[in-house]
């Protein structure tokens, strides 16, 4: 039996990890993947405070679980399946055991989302990715494509000139969502132009990505592109598969909670990526998470 089970391991799951076992609460965090989340595979994150000169995503999300370790949370590395919280212990379902706990932190965070144009889905692996730190370095001296308008297109647009010959932008706008900072050192950077108001109609190729169709949003034109990868950052959505209707969320999957990040079930919260929220950034997911330790511990000494 736990006195607080954390369901994933990004910055706000491995902060509420922190504060929780530090509070001497019997604290495991259950993460199927390795911990840091979407941080982990963020090459520069520029705006964390303490670091003048930026951190790598994995080192600082390393050093959340080193954290998190030398307080004592147990890490179980296991998918969760299902969740029933509606009775006062709690039950976690895995894929191969059921946990026990008197209280839920849900940090489940969110994933890329889809373009669901033709080709995506086949060439995933082969040229489409969603993560240029992972793969930028597979095409070194080549041409990509990365779709978006947001800070993490145009973030990791500019950190992909470092491998690719040319990184042609794709927005079906003519204005940027992203910060004016981001959107000057794109604009700046020789190796980048831009296709604005164009969407993806279609990834184009053979056994490995060889262009996109591009269709113009104002007149209907389309054109192709030679491209040798695709790049995706069109938004996210919550990993919400585990969560059977219990807990309410919005119309997109996004947990809705209180100002103590309570969810319509006593004993469960939800922080960072996957609750509804106005911001999502590894600073606000910290907050979340040391918030959401705080109020489990008042809740189980009041039960």
């Amino acid at each position: 039996m736990y006195d607080v089970i954390i369901v994933g391991a990004g910055p706000a799951g491995l902060t509420a990890g922190i504060y929780a076992s530090r509070g001497g609460l019997k604290t495991a965090i259950v993460e199927l993947a390795m911990p840091g989340g979407q941080a982990a595979s963020t090459e520069k994150i520029e705006n964390y405070p303490g670091f003048p000169e930026g951190v790598n995503g994995y080192e600082l999300m390393n050093s959340f679980h080193q954290q998190a370790l030398s307080f004592g949370v147990e890490f179980i590395y296991e998918e969760v399946k299902t969740l029933d919280l509606k009775e006062t212990v709690k039950k976690i379902h895995t894929d191969s055991s059921v946990l026990e706990t008197k209280s839920v932190i849900i940090a489940a965070g969110s994933k890329p989302r889809l373009l669901n144009v033709p080709g995506e889905d086949l060439f995933r692996g082969r040229g489409v990715s969603y993560c240029a730190t992972c793969d930028g370095a597979f095409f070194r001296g080549k041409k990509v494509v990365v779709v978006g308008g947001g800070d993490a297109a145009l973030e990791e647009g500019v950190y992909l000139t470092k491998f690719a010959e040319e990184v042609i932008l794709i927005h079906r706008r003519e204005g940027f969502r992203a910060s004016q900072i981001i959107i000057g050192r794109a604009k700046g950077n020789p190796k980048m132009r831009f296709e604005l108001n164009y969407v993806v109609e279609e990834i184009l190729g053979s056994e490995q990505v060889a262009g996109v169709r591009l269709r113009n949003v104002l007149d209907s034109t389309t054109k192709e592109i030679q491209a040798d990868g695709v790049f995706i950052y069109v938004g996210t959505d919550p990993n919400d598969q585990f969560l059977n209707g219990e807990i309410k969320t919005n119309e997109r999957g996004y947990i809705y909670t209180n100002q103590y990040l309570q969810t319509n079930i006593e004993g469960v919260y939800a922080v960072g990526d996957i609750r509804d929220t106005p911001l999502r950034q590894v600073a606000t997911a910290v907050g979340d998470g040391a918030l959401a330790a705080v109020e489990v511990e008042k809740y189980l000494a009041e039960h």
